[in-house]
C-alpha cells in the first residue's frame, strides 16, 4: 500500500475522489493479487485453506470473502506518529462528563485485557487469532462518563487521521486501545506506542498512532471515508468502497 500523508482538509476534491477510486480498484479489485505483490513472504496458503473451512459462533465464515491469510501483521504505511511512550498522551473527550488525558503509564494502570482477534485489511489480507493487549474502549467510556446523546466514536491519530465507528460497535468487548501484540510492544510501523483495534471492521478503522477517542452525536466520516471508502466497512459484506 502506498505511503499516505494524512490531511486535515474538510473533504476531497473531485480529482482526489477519482484518484482514490483508482487506488481502491488497484488494491481491492485485484483481490488476492494485492497480497501476492505486497506480502508474499507473509502469505500462508495452509492457513487460508484452514480458515475457509471454519465458521464463527454466529455462523458466518471465519474468513470474509476476498481475503487470504497472512502469518504475521503486515505494516500498511501511513505517516508515522511519535513512538515514544514518554511523549504519549491520549485524550478521551467530546460528549463526556469527565474528559480524560492519559499518559502511557496512566493507560497501563487501567484494567488490561488480552484477547485473540482476527483482523481484515481492505486490500485482501487477514491476520487470524493474533493476541492483542490493551484497554477496552468501553472502560474508557465508563470512566469518562459518556453522555446519553453520544452515538458515534471518532478515533483520532497522528497528523489529523481519523476513523469513525458507531458507539455500539466501538464499545464491544473486543475493541481496544491496544499497546501490545503477541506479548510484545507494538512496532513503530504498526502504530507504537498505541493503536485502536476494531476487529469487526476493515482494518483502516483500527487507527495507528492513536492520540484521542472522541464521543460525538453525529457521524463524522474519517480520512478514508471522505475519500470514497465505505463508511461502515463490514468485511463480511465486502463494504470496501462507498
Amino acid at each position: 500500500m502506498q505511503r499516505v500523508k494524512y490531511s486535515n482538509s474538510s473533504g476531497p476534491s473531485e480529482r482526489e475522489r477519482l484518484q482514490s477510486r483508482r487506488r481502491f480498484i488497484q488494491f481491492a479489485g485485484a483481490g488476492t493479487a494485492v497480497v501476492a505483490l505486497g506480502g508474499m513472504h507473509y502469505l500462508s496458503e495452509d492457513l487460508t485453506r484452514k480458515a475457509l473451512a471454519e465458521t464463527l459462533p454466529d455462523g458466518r465464515p471465519r474468513l470474509p470473502p476476498g481475503q487470504r491469510v497472512l502469518s504475521q501483521l503486515k505494516p500498511m504505511g501511513g505517516e508515522e506518529g511519535n513512538p515514544s511512550p514518554g511523549a504519549f498522551r491520549l485524550t478521551v473527550h467530546g460528549l463526556v462528563e469527565h474528559p480524560l488525558e492519559l499518559t502511557f503509564a496512566d493507560l497501563l494502570a487501567l484494567p488490561q485485557v488480552t484477547l485473540a482477534a482476527d483482523v481484515h485489511c481492505v486490500t485482501g489480507w487477514s491476520l487470524l487469532g493474533a493476541k492483542w493487549t490493551g484497554v477496552p474502549v468501553a472502560e474508557l467510556a465508563r470512566r469518562a462518563g459518556v453522555k446519553p446523546e453520544a452515538r458515534h466514536v471518532v478515533f483520532e491519530a497522528a497528523h489529523g487521521y481519523t476513523a469513525n465507528v458507531p458507539l455500539r460497535d466501538a464499545t464491544k468487548d473486543d475493541v481496544l486501545v491496544a499497546h501490545r501484540l503477541e506479548g510484545q510492544p507494538l512496532s513503530r510501523a504498526n502504530g507504537a506506542p498505541v493503536r485502536g483495534l476494531v476487529p469487526s471492521r476493515y482494518f483502516w478503522k483500527s487507527a495507528k498512532w492513536l492520540t484521542g477517542v472522541r464521543f460525538v452525536q453525529k457521524d463524522e466520516p474519517g480520512y478514508w471515508e471522505t475519500r470514497g471508502y465505505n463508511n461502515h466497512a463490514d468485511p463480511w459484506r465486502e463494504e470496501r468502497y462507498g
